[in-house]
């Protein structure tokens, strides 16, 4: 299981945590929401949580927990301009489908091993 950043993206968490004045991570999160299913949650981290996945890419880590990570696993996140709006913007290889607003995403359904071995904190390594 991973998750990896652009040097935009690390970039622009390091930003965020020095100007906040302290932290350690980004926590990326799914929740339910949206006209297609699930949407992106951030929030700076001060700690890694118990069950929570660290990645660390270009020296800044995530945080990710379990359960998001079944729908996030392969994820690679950039930080782009578009117009007047920034983002993070994640090419995520279990994305089935997303809206039109870009808001909101729906995955392809997991196996129910992957998910299993996921919430048990066991992730297994494709065959």
């Amino acid at each position: 299981m991973t998750m990896t950043l652009t040097e935009r993206a690390a970039t622009q968490i390091r930003r965020q945590l020095d100007k906040r004045g302290a932290g350690i991570a980004l926590r990326i999160g799914v929740k339910k929401v949206g006209c297609t299913g699930l949407t992106h949650t951030f929030e700076l981290a001060d700690e890694v949580r118990p069950g929570e996945h660290s990645f660390v890419s270009h020296g800044t880590q995530l945080l990710v927990d379990a359960e998001s990570l079944v729908f996030l696993d392969g994820s690679h996140i950039d930080f782009v301009t578009e117009g007047l709006t920034q983002r993070f913007k994640f090419d995520n290889p279990n994305v089935d489908s997303e809206c039109g607003c870009g808001e909101s995403f729906n995955v392809k359904k997991p196996s129910a091993a992957a998910v299993a071995d996921t919430l048990a904190g066991t992730p297994k390594e494709p065959s």
